[in-house]
């Protein structure tokens, strides 16, 4: 039996079901870096300030752009913008045709399951709160799982 999750291309999900696909990991309100000479990405360890460490999710999400204006959203009409999100990501995911992980809790059923398969931040980052935003560099991380999948 196919899901729609795995059938479904992203333009023909209803906002219910495009809410869904955020696996809850956080990865996204990680500040990012790009070499400006090779377009390469580099993530940090520092999180947006509105983001709820434990839950992994925004606690200003409906209003986020109004607090921080570069927050993206992600548009389903334009996938190529996802090519920053995590390489476990599912919006990433679908968009290269991929399906989602084994630990993605719609395929588990169990929103943890992202957390007991080491995805989330957890303590691993920190608030911009506590760091200048000069030193980022600092912070650049490469947390590589054998669960993720690179899209």
């Amino acid at each position: 039996m196919t899901n729609w999750w795995d059938s479904l291309p992203l333009e023909a999900l209803d906002q219910q079901q495009w809410e869904a696909l955020c696996d809850g990991c956080g990865r996204c309100c990680l500040h990012k870096l790009q070499d400006e000479y090779s377009g390469e990405l580099f993530y940090t360890r520092v999180h947006c300030q509105y983001l709820d460490l434990a839950g992994c999710r925004c606690t200003v999400y409906p209003t986020r752009q109004r607090w921080v204006p570069d927050c993206v959203v992600l548009d389903r009409s334009r996938p190529e913008e996802f090519e920053w999100m995590p390489g476990t990501c599912a919006y990433r995911l679908r968009a290269h045709g991929k399906p989602l992980p084994a630990w993605h809790p719609l395929r588990t059923g169990d929103p943890e399951s992202v957390r007991r398969a080491g995805i989330t931040l957890d303590e691993r980052a920190i608030s911009e709160e506590h760091v200048h935003p000069d030193s980022l560099e600092e912070h650049i991380v490469h947390w590589v799982d054998s669960r993720e999948e690179t899209a």
